[in-house]
Formats: structure tokens, sequence, C-alpha cells
């Protein structure tokens, strides 16, 4: 397969800004794949070569990627740099310095999908004394038979800046619509890549044996599974009655939320709620769970940072354990407590689709069999069936230092990958008002002035409508960052820089700047008021009208724990406009009545 008919598609994809479209370019690209490469062009159009959870990352520097074009080329430094800041996008350079290449440059071998995708791998794993050199020259290798299209997206994907606007459920919409024909067997696929979080593994599946060995996908140790997420709800006495009267509420404790997976082998790995591998950061966890009873395991738990006195930290503090360098002096300095909540495979059997009062008592029998460690315990677990037990364990939780309590279904399976009532997050800050902080992608931002001069000043956010798959806009904010905090996210932002809209960003409002939708940050606001302006919950309250959020501000808080897909959703802020609705009523009444009250009085 040649290289080309990749690129080609690569450039109708950042010419439109038709969702719609975008999935029928890529359907029409993956029908084109031999059957053998669609892992590698599933992996490629997602911007990488292998699962996150792989640990495998292509990590070409911007002047690595410059020296590489003056050796493809014979360019002096200083033409590329000239260029550069004309484009500002090395894409553009290196497709500009491909068109003005020598006619004998033009004979030399085509490039295959193949031929880039190992050459690629090769890079990504090169390590070592003379490992710069080596990349260098293999990627000016790839770049001297590449043509203009060619050299753009090769560049664009080696320096992490494909910008397609391509997200996994794109892919898997694509998947569907070119291999079963119908794009609702995206369900299908979507449970089995939830399972799996790989969406190579699952399209060579679908592409060599069909959508029916699709539907027989196990939970398997070193894939890790999509966390199942939680909703929110602002009322303990909601709560007792959504479940039935009958509840297990746990306490949410403010750490990083991790998945752990044990090989027969005895292989321990640790992954993020993003399914990154953190098993590096983390190595006195490692030889705790080395120590349960288990010859395979997959669990989930709350890695917290303790202080000298063995009481939980803020999370902030347990950033300081993810670092490259200094792992053994973090891990005296940041002690860890890994908390155990759910089990979702044991000596090679599936528990996932056990109820969660069956995968608890798995959990509790494995931890009590365990040897000794002060590294690990289970998060308290408590069978609630009346409101005024879920408030007395909230008040427990948060005199410990916890956030608040995950209450949940016991009937409920573990459903990887999903957000629903089943597990309801239950925090103090939402019982009156918008307290609670939200989590929100930045789409979009317009340059500061003054002292902001050189940076961004105020960023376009959105939530996130996983419905449609797209991002809703919501708010700009522009308070609360510091000097620090805005070069920061300048800089980082670079990275996701966009000509135009993405495909998956809904919006009504033009920033000076788009971004892919990637990063998430925590905001605080006073309340959530209707705008025409926005188009999180458009038309749901009111015709013309979408969500906004008065005066928020940025708590300082990037969320690299999350993805953009982990972000508040537009529901969640339906939900905290109603509440707002129903207290001011309420207030209301008391306040009349208490007039009333006077005068009748009087």
């Amino acid at each position: 397969m040649d290289f080309s008919i990749l690129a080609t598609s690569y450039q109708r994809m950042t010419e439109t800004t038709s969702r719609i479209e975008l999935t029928n370019i890529l359907s029409d690209l993956l029908k084109q794949t031999p059957k053998e490469f669609i892992s590698q062009v599933c992996y490629m159009t997602q911007g990488k070569l292998h699962p996150d959870f792989e640990g495998i990352e292509l990590g070409i520097a911007e002047k690595t990627v410059s020296k590489a074009l003056q050796r493809a080329y014979g360019t002096d430094p200083s033409k590329i740099q000239e260029l550069l800041r004309k484009t500002g996008d090395l894409g553009d350079v290196a497709s500009q310095l491909a068109k003005n290449k020598s006619q004998q440059a033009l004979f030399s071998e085509r490039l295959t999908v193949k031929k880039v995708y190992d050459t690629l791998d090769e890079i990504a794993k090169s390590t070592g004394q003379g490992s710069i050199e080596v990349r260098i020259n293999k990627l000016a290798a790839l770049l001297n038979s590449a043509d203009p299209i060619e050299a753009k997206f090769l560049v664009r994907f080696v320096t992490g800046k494909l910008r397609l606007g391509v997200a996994d459920y794109t892919v898997l919409d694509a998947l569907a619509v070119a291999f079963t024909g119908d794009k609702k067997n995206r369900n299908r696929l979507e449970k089995a890549y939830n399972l799996t979080s790989d969406l190579g593994y699952v399209a060579q599946l679908l592409v060599g044996s069909g959508i029916e060995s699709v539907d027989k996908v196990k939970v398997t140790v070193g894939k890790p599974v999509r966390p199942m997420l939680a909703e929110r709800m602002d009322s303990s006495e909601k709560i007792i009655e959504r479940l039935s009267g009958d509840a297990a509420s746990e306490y949410k404790l403010d750490g990083e939320r991790v998945q752990i997976h044990k090989s027969f082998s005895g292989q321990v790995e640790l992954y993020s709620r993003r399914l990154e591998r953190i098993t590096a950061h983390f190595g006195d966890v490692v030889k705790a769970v080395s120590t349960l009873p288990a010859k395979s395991l997959i669990v989930e738990g709350e890695v917290v940072a303790l202080d000298r006195e063995g009481k939980y930290l803020p999370f902030q503090e347990l950033m300081h354990r993810r670092r490259k360098y200094g792992v053994e002096e973090a891990m005296k300095n940041y002690p860890v407590s890994l908390n155990l909540f759910d089990i979702l495979l044991q000596d090679g059997k599936e528990l996932i689709d056990e109820s969660y009062s069956s995968r608890r008592n798995a959990l509790e029998k494995l931890y009590s069999k365990s040897k000794s460690s002060d590294t690990i315990s289970l998060v308290p677990s408590k069978r609630v069936s009346s409101a005024e037990e879920i408030d007395k364990m909230m008040e427990e939780a948060l005199s410990l230092g916890c956030e608040g309590l995950v209450i949940k279904d016991p009937r409920s399976s573990y459903r990887a990958g999903a957000r629903e009532f089943a597990w309801i997050k239950y925090k103090p800050e939402y019982i009156t008002g918008v307290r609670d902080t939200l989590d929100l992608v930045i789409v979009g931002a317009s340059y500061g002035m003054g002292r902001r001069a050189g940076t961004f000043g105020t960023f376009l956010l959105a939530a996130y409508d996983p419905k449609a798959d797209v991002f809703r806009t919501t708010t700009k904010v522009g308070t609360g960052f510091s000097d620090s905090d805005l070069e920061h996210l300048t800089k980082l932002l670079s990275k996701y820089k966009l000509e135009t809209k993405n495909p998956r960003v809904d919006a009504r409002v033009a920033p000076d700047v788009w971004f892919e939708p990637r990063v998430v940050i925590e905001i605080l606001a006073s309340e959530i008021t209707l705008s025409p302006v926005y188009t999180a919950g458009l038309d749901s309250i009111r015709k013309g009208s979408g969500l906004a959020l008065r005066f928020p501000k940025f708590t300082g808080k990037i969320r690299d724990d999350k993805a953009p897909e982990d972000a508040t959703t537009v529901d969640e802020l339906l939900e905290l406009y109603k509440k707002q609705i129903r207290q001011f009523k309420s207030s209301s009444a008391e306040d009349e009545a208490a007039i009333e009250s006077k005068r009748q009085s009087a």
C-alpha cells in the first residue's frame, strides 16, 4: 500500500469541518487498506504507532526533525527557520522543501505504509548512545523518498501534530461502515474496544475474522479495560431513591485512579485512568501487589500520597511521583498508599459481568489472604439503605481528608467505558450551587494584551457530549491564571494548534486560535446561565440558548489524568442548571412565606 494513499486521505481530512465527511473519508481509506496493515493504519490515524498502554512513544523533537530536513534536502538551517516563521508548521516546511528538491531525487524509491511504519517503529525503539544520529538518518531517508504531501504528514506525525480531528469513536464509526455496512454495529466494536483499549486489535479481528469474532473478545491481562465512570447527584435522598433503597457507599479519595495487571509470569503493570503505562513511577506499589495471592489479576484502586504521619495528602502532591528521573528519591519523599476498590479478573476468571457485591466479596477475600502490607488497603465500603446512613458516612469520609463518596448499585456489573448511575459521585459541593469544580476542554484561545502579550489571555472551553461525540462550548475563562500558568498552557497548546475548527467542536464563537480538544482544565463558577453564544445544551432549556458559566475561574489544576472524553458532560451541566432553578424557586417560596408571616403578625 503506497503511503501516498494515506497522506492524501489525511490531507482531505484536514480540509473538512464536517464530521460525517471525515468519517466517510476514513471509511474509504480503511476499505483500501490491505487487511495485514489495518491495525497499523488505525494506529497511525490516531497519531501513534502502538496503543498507549504499551508505552512506546516516537518522541522526536522538532530540533531533530529540522536536522533530518537539512540532511534530506541539503538545506541550510537558516532556510528551514525562515520557512518555519512563515508557515508556523514543520510539516508545511517539509512539503515546501520536497517541492523544491532536485529532479534526480524524484526517481527515488516510492514509500509504502509498511516501510514508513517499520522505520518509525525502529526510531521509536532506538535508545542509548548514538540513537539521535540513527533517528536523523532514518527519518531523512524517508523524507528523501517522500512527495510533498507525504513529507507534510510524515513530519506532522513524528512531531505529534497530525491534527486530523479524528477521535477513537470516529475510527470505530468508520470501521463499522467500511466492514459491516452498518454504522449501528459501532456499539459491538466499541464494547470490544472498551475491554481491550486497543483499536488496532479490534480492527484486525473485524477485518480478519468478522464481527462475530469481535463479539467474543474478553478481558485480558496486559490490555487495560477502559474504566467505568460515575454520574453525579446532589442529594443523599435522591441517591438512595435512585438505587431503590439499597446501595454500597465507598470513600472517594483524592488520588490517582490506577488499574493494575498481574500476569501468570508475575509481571505487574500499572495503568492510569487515561490507560498510560505508569509502572515506573510506583515501584513500591508494584512490590506490594506482587505479594497478593493470585496467579493473574486485574484490580482497580486509588493511589494516594501520604504525609509522614500517614494522613492523606491532596492530589497535587502525588504528581511529584510522575517524573522520568529521581524516581527512587521521589518514592522516599512522597510515600503512597494503594486503596483497592474493584476486581475485574482473578486467576484467569473474568469477573467483570458479576455484580458489584460479588466482585467486592472476591476483593475482600483476596485481601484477607494477602501478606500484610503498609502500602495496600481496601477503600472502606458500607452497605446503606437510607439517606441518613449516607450522610453519616460522608461526615466520616470528610474528616479523614476524602473528597466525598462514590455510591454504587450492588447489583450492577462493571460497565467498561460507560458513565451511568450505577456509580454515583456525591460530594459536599454538589449540595448547593455550582461550588464543585468542572473539568472542561480547551478548544480555542485569544491572545493576551498588556502584561499577557506573547501568551494566550483567555480560553474557550467546552463540555463533552457523549451522545454525539462532540465538544460543545460553554464559557470563556481568563481569570485565575498566573503568568507561569499562561506560559505553560501556551507552550502546551502549541502542539494542538489548528488552522480551522476541529470537526468535533460545536461552537458559535470564533477565537483567535483553534485547538484539538486535548487539554482538560479545572474550573470554578458562581452559577450556570443561559446564553445564545454557547452551544452546550442548546435549545434544551430555551430555544436558541445554550448553557454558559458565570464568573468562571481557573483553579490552577490541569487535569493530565483525564482524557477529553472524561470531561464534564453537557448532561451534567444541564442537571446543575435545573438544580439551580429548583433551589431558586424553593428560596423564593420561603421568602414569600416569611414576608406573608410578618405581614399577618403586623
